[in-house]
C-alpha cells in the first residue's frame, strides 16, 4: 500500500508516445512526514497518521504542539488505514518522511478530496430536475420543484431531493492512473480530473 498528501495545483495535458492528448491534474507532494502510528493494541486499528504542509506556530494549540512535537507545523493532519494490507504499521515509525517517489507511471490510484463549496442551491442545478414548461399558464416557475407528495402524506419523507446546500463533500474517485511525476518538483500528474478547488487537501491511495 502507497499513500501520500498534497495540494491540487490545476488541471492541464501532457502527451503520450503516440502524440494523444491526456488530460491531468496537478497534485503537489511535498512535506509528508509521520506524525503517529496507531496500533491495535494502543488504539483499537492500525493506520498511519501523516503530517503535511507547514503553517504558522501561533495558529497551532497547546495539545497539538504536544502531539507533534518537534516533528514541524503542519498545515493539515491525516490518516491511512493499513489493516489488511502488505504494509504493516511497524514498516514506518514516527518521523519518517514519505517520498513521492514509491509511485511510479501507470500506477493505479484512489483519490479522496472535498469538493467545491456552491452554496445553497435550487432543485435544478443540485438534482438536474428539468423544471416546469415555459408556457401553460408558467410565469416565474420554471426551476420550481413541484409538487413533494399526494394529499395523504403528513411528512416530507427522509433523501426527500430538495434544495438545500450542495457542496463541501467528502468524494472519492477510483479508477485514476498516475500519468507522470515530476520528482524535481514534487509534482503528482493525475489523468483525469479530481475533486476540489485548487488547494484542496488531497489523499492519493495506490489502488
Amino acid at each position: 500500500m502507497k499513500f501520500i498528501l498534497g495540494r491540487k495545483l490545476n488541471m492541464s495535458q501532457i502527451y503520450d508516445a503516440s502524440g494523444a492528448a491526456i488530460p491531468v491534474t496537478l497534485v503537489s507532494a511535498q512535506g509528508n512526514v509521520v506524525t503517529d502510528v496507531r496500533t491495535k493494541e494502543r488504539d483499537g486499528y492500525e493506520a498511519i497518521q501523516v503530517g503535511e504542509g507547514s503553517r504558522n506556530a501561533s495558529r497551532i494549540n497547546k495539545p497539538l504542539k504536544g502531539h507533534l512535537k518537534d516533528l514541524g507545523n503542519f498545515a493539515a493532519l491525516s490518516e491511512f488505514r493499513t489493516e489488511g494490507t502488505q504494509q504493516a504499521g511497524s514498516t514506518l515509525k514516527v518521523g519518517d518522511k514519505i517520498e513521492l517517489s514509491q509511485f511510479k507511471a501507470g500506477d493505479a490510484i484512489v483519490v479522496s478530496a472535498i469538493s467545491k463549496g456552491k452554496g445553497f442551491q435550487g432543485v435544478v442545478k443540485r438534482h438536474g430536475f428539468h423544471g416546469g414548461p415555459r408556457t401553460h399558464g408558467q410565469k416565474h416557475s420554471e426551476r420550481e420543484p413541484g409538487s413533494i407528495g399526494g394529499g395523504l402524506r403528513t411528512h416530507v419523507p427522509v433523501g426527500m431531493r430538495m434544495a438545500g446546500r450542495m457542496g463541501s463533500d467528502r468524494i472519492t474517485v477510483k479508477g485514476l492512473k498516475v500519468a507522470h511525476i515530476d520528482q524535481e518538483e514534487n509534482i503528482l500528474y493525475v489523468s483525469g480530473a479530481i475533486p476540489g478547488r485548487r488547494g484542496t487537501l488531497v489523499e492519493v491511495v495506490s489502488a
